[in-house]
């Protein structure tokens, strides 16, 4: 795993991270949303997780005090089960923790239980429920959360 790299997303790369967006999301966001995320959101921070010069995955936060709010993250299809999801996600809790970030949080399909299975073994734990939270299914998502600096997330 140690030719994966982390870094910020570039506008040139939108294109990379559209493609991986819609292949994982039934309601996909917009690329004028990401455009919008990247330009205008002061709290936003968006990196990307590349291998061998591309894009295979990423994810959105928003930092706001001493938390993170993960917005999307995603793992490009033909990469998933390989323990990239996991890869980015540490990466960017050690990031984190060295801004002085001390927890985050994010909402996962209640049926996701693949994700929230990564998110558990991260530390993350159901912290409540929005009902009805997916506007194309009316799905509930589990709100997780961590504190980021505990022993699950220091290996």
């Amino acid at each position: 795993m140690n030719n994966g790299i982390v870094r910020p997303i570039y506008m040139d790369d939108l294109e990379a991270i559209m493609e991986i967006e819609i292949a994982a999301f039934s309601t996909p966001w917009s690329l004028q949303a990401f455009k919008a995320e990247l330009k205008d959101n002061e709290y936003a921070r968006y990196v990307c997780l590349e291998l061998d010069g591309k894009v295979i995955g990423y994810m959105g936060l928003w930092f706001i005090l001493d938390e993170g709010h993960i917005t999307n993250v995603a793992i490009a299809p033909n990469y998933r089960g390989q323990n990239w999801g996991e890869f980015l996600m540490r990466s960017v809790m050690k990031k984190m923790m060295e801004e002085g970030m001390e927890r985050m949080t994010l909402e996962v399909r209640a049926s996701n239980s693949p994700a929230q299975s990564l998110y558990s073994r991260l530390g993350f734990s159901i912290a409540g429920v929005r009902k009805g939270y997916y506007a194309d299914t009316g799905e509930d998502a589990l709100i997780m959360w961590a504190e980021l600096g505990t022993e699950v997330n220091k290996t």
